[in-house]
Order: structure tokens, then C-alpha cells, then sequence
């Protein structure tokens, strides 16, 4: 806490060189979801990127270090996140963990927005730009992920096999396919904002029981999708009720 508060007069003075109005005509947040791409007149560091998303009266993301989320209020241009945000707890680089404080303290800061060039300006009482974020791409067309976990059927998710690489690729054709671990799969694709069905993937016997039996995991969990949430370079995959069935990182650095 003593290096936040520290960290907040360089970053008043930092940030105070750059003022906007809100607009007057600020168009709502609900549903939308952003990337961090300039805080403090910087660019921010590598690695995870800090993250945003504005979903029924609560913004939710990662400060680039650890997950957050917190009510916030917005009526026309005005916009505040009252209260503390309750996080994990993990701990990251120095410089890391120093960004990831500066982002909290400019959403905590925030009074309201402005939305322009596909760029979201998170702004103070004054008028300062505390943070700016760019509009997260929805669409999965033209996109490569890697899988990282898969439902074991148990109701918890597993890393995929070491030494095996799981893989999804989606066409704009409304095609799917990949690598199940051992052989490659193909499938159809509806999305429709967060919503997302794959059709009865097609695929071939693997050789090796375990690699076979991952493989059927992974194409029973696209089956059951019903929900999609991309978040900077990370996608979970849902059922119906919630259940996390896929996850997976990209892989062309979108």
C-alpha cells in the first residue's frame, strides 16, 4: 500500500499533461470489453495484459497480475468503480506488480469516459486521462488457440497430457478444427456474441489409451459449449449452466 501511494502523485503528474471532455453521447458499456494499451502517457508492460469488461452492473478483468472485479456505476459520460476490488492474491514481477497498482488506482480514480477511435479513456474529475484501453475483437474468425485444460468429465479441468498439444482453429466460414493431441478434428462453428455451438466434431482412432481418451474429453466438452468469453489472449468455453469445459491461450498473438 505504501508503494501505491507513493506511485499515485508521479502518476497524477504523468497523466495530467493529457485532458478530454466526456462525451456528451457516450455510448453504454454493458457487454463491451477492453485491453489495456496506455496507462501513466506509457505503453504497458509485457505479459498479460490488464483487462476490462463492463457485464451486468460489474467490471470484471485482470490488473496484469491478478484477477478483479468490482461494481461500477455509469449514467451518460460519468463512470466510477465505488468500493475496494476484491483480487487474487498472486505475486508478480516488480514491475509487474507496480503497473497492476497504477491500473487499480486509475479505475478507483475514475469519474468518466470517453469512448473514441475504437479506444476507451478512462478520465478524472478534471478531465486527465488516468488509462486507456482498445476494444476487445469478439470474433473468432481468423483466430488459433491452444489448449490449456479440458474437463475431465468430473467436474474439474486438467492440463492437457505433457508432450501433447491440443490446438483450435476457426475459419470464417463457420469452420473449426485442429489437433485433438494425437489426430486432427474438424467441426462447424455458431457464434452469436457470447454465445457459441460447435456441430458433432468428426475424428479418427488415436493410437495410445490416454491419448484417446483425452481426445474424447476434448471433443465430448465442445459438444456440451453453449458460452464463449475471449479476454486479451485467453478463451473459456462453457455449458449451458456454466461449467468451464475448455480452456486455451492464442496462438498468433492477438
Amino acid at each position: 500500500m505504501r508503494r501505491l501511494l507513493a506511485a499515485l502523485p508521479g502518476l497524477a503528474l504523468m497523466t495530467g499533461c493529457t485532458a478530454l471532455k466526456p462525451a456528451t453521447d457516450a455510448p453504454a458499456l454493458d457487454g463491451t470489453a477492453w485491453v489495456l494499451s496506455a496507462i501513466a502517457g506509457r505503453n504497458p508492460e509485457t505479459g498479460a495484459p490488464a483487462t476490462l469488461r463492463f457485464e451486468g452492473g460489474r467490471a470484471t478483468g485482470s490488473d496484469g497480475c491478478n484477477r478483479y472485479s468490482v461494481n461500477y456505476t455509469s449514467k451518460g459520460a460519468a463512470l466510477e468503480f465505488p468500493g475496494r476490488a476484491p483480487s487474487t492474491l498472486m505475486a508478480c514481477p516488480a514491475d509487474v506488480m507496480e503497473q497492476a497498482e497504477a491500473y487499480m488506482a486509475a479505475l478507483a480514480g475514475t469519474r468518466s469516459y470517453r469512448v473514441e477511435g475504437g479506444k476507451l479513456h478512462l478520465l478524472s474529475a478534471d478531465g486527465t486521462v488516468r488509462a486507456t484501453l482498445a476494444a476487445q475483437s469478439h470474433s473468432l474468425a481468423g483466430t488459433r488457440w491452444r489448449v490449456t485444460g479440458i474437463n475431465n468429465g468430473k467436474g474439474a479441468v486438467a492440463s492437457v497430457l505433457a508432450g501433447s498439444t491440443v490446438t483450435m482453429e476457426f475459419t470464417a466460414d463457420g469452420k473449426a478444427g485442429g489437433s485433438t493431441g494425437c489426430n486432427s478434428y474438424s467441426a462447424g462453428y455458431e457464434a452469436d456474441g457470447s454465445r457459441l455451438r460447435f456441430t458433432a466434431p468428426t475424428r479418427k482412432i488415436c493410437a495410445g489409451e490416454d491419448l484417446m481418451t483425452m481426445e474424447l474429453l476434448f471433443l465430448r466438452a465442445l459438444e456440451s459449449v453453449a458460452t464463449m468469453r475471449m479476454e486479451a489472449g485467453r478463451l473459456e468455453l462453457r455449458s449451458a449452466e456454466g461449467a468451464l469445459l475448455v480452456s486455451a491461450t492464442r496462438m498468433d498473438g492477438g
